[in-house]
């Protein structure tokens, strides 16, 4: 008896991890927590955000990325001008030597642009990220609700305390 309540609660916690646990290693990043938001049907923009930690003494830089799901990928921050919240695409997220560069609603992010399908909940979008000195590093990105303002377990706040309405979340 005891050993089916042990086996049934272990299948129950294997079958129901949470996205806290979804990262990505690679020799010299450690890419935590890809997430996106549903998007509506007829949305053509979707945004992903992470974390990227460096392993290491070693500053790297993202600089790139590529979607199958989207027909542009881009590099995108949020910024204010004269009291307006502005998005801005920028070269690259600098990730520095024993630390880590957070995108997330309000600040620095993947956009999607022209998605080729909407995004949905629970589904995961393919993403190559490029970096200067690390390579192309592959990851999925799980899509989150649309309202959703962090990956689905992740401690870490939104970098303004506000959610990012311009963007939706996509999937595969």
């Amino acid at each position: 008896m005891i050993s089916r309540f042990v086996c049934v609660f272990l299948s129950l916690l294997f079958l129901s991890s949470p996205v806290w646990a979804h990262e990505e290693k690679s020799e010299h990043l450690t890419i935590s927590h890809p997430w996106s938001r549903a998007t509506a049907p007829s949305q053509k923009v979707g945004a992903v955000f992470m974390t990227i930690k460096t392993n290491g003494n070693r500053s790297d830089r993202l600089i790139g990325a590529q979607s199958p799901d989207a027909e542009t990928v881009q590099i995108h921050n949020h910024t204010m001008d004269n009291g307006v919240m502005r998005m801005r695409r920028v070269d690259a997220v600098t990730i520095p030597a024993d630390g880590e560069a957070v995108l997330a609603p309000g600040g620095f992010h993947i956009m999607l642009i022209g998605l080729k399908a909407p995004l949905f909940e629970e589904t995961v979008i393919p993403l190559t990220l490029v970096f200067e000195k690390a390579g192309k590093v592959e990851i999925e990105a799980v899509v989150e609700a649309a309202g959703a303002r962090q990956a689905t377990g992740a401690t870490k706040p939104m970098m303004d305390g506000k959610p990012d309405g311009q963007h939706g979340g996509h999937n595969r």
